[in-house]
């Protein structure tokens, strides 16, 4: 709790910094991160402003079209992933990446809690050089917050595969399920509480 205190208070989360200085029409952007179950982020992503779309999938890895079988086989090479497509008007790209320091431990080698595994690892995948600049500088900002070093892979993106569909929206079409409620409930419950702006 005091570390999601201080990353978001490090990173100025307020609703007059999650803003675009410049408001433009409204476009979509995109940008694929894994940072341990994807149902877990998905979850934390659908709460920031100016997020339209979340999406749970597939990257990292060479497999084409993967299953979530292989997937947890470590038959592929992927993590999951989620593809967050924001509005910039609303939500700069560089607000996006630094929420995700926020919602995962980025200093975990091999998974997230008890998550364990390389498709749980943390990573960032760019689609052009300005995304790998802001991912590459939001680290290096984060780093002054955490004790052990960041492991996170900031790596381009070649492929996103959407997961299945059971797997998109779990956390909110599957609120009683025991993962959701021991382990996403009490993170999203956290993060509602830091964000003044949650939805």
């Amino acid at each position: 709790m005091k570390r999601l205190a201080l990353l978001l208070a490090a990173f100025g989360f307020s609703f007059s910094t999650m803003t675009a200085a410049n408001p433009s029409p409204a476009k979509t952007e995109s940008i694929v991160l894994g940072g341990g179950c994807f149902w877990c982020t998905d979850a934390a992503y659908k709460l920031l402003p100016g997020v339209t779309h979340v999406t749970c999938g597939y990257a990292g890895g060479t497999e084409r079209n993967p299953t979530y079988e292989e997937v947890c086989a470590h038959a592929t090479g992927h993590a999951e992933v989620v593809k967050i497509d924001f509005d910039p008007a609303v939500v700069s790209l560089a607000t996006v990446i630094d929420y995700f320091w926020a919602v995962h431990n980025p200093t975990q080698v091999g998974g997230q809690g008890g998550d364990q595994g390389p498709q749980y690892r943390s990573i960032i995948l760019y689609a052009d050089a300005a995304q790998k600049a802001a991912a590459e500088q939001s680290r290096a900002e984060a780093q002054k917050v955490f004790r052990d070093p960041i492991t996170t892979e900031i790596v381009p993106l070649t492929k996103f595969w959407p997961a299945e569909g059971y797997h998109q929206d779990y956390f909110a079409k599957n609120p009683d399920a025991g993962y959701c409620r021991f382990v996403i409930a009490p993170k999203v419950g956290k993060l509602k509480a830091h964000l003044p702006a949650a939805k």
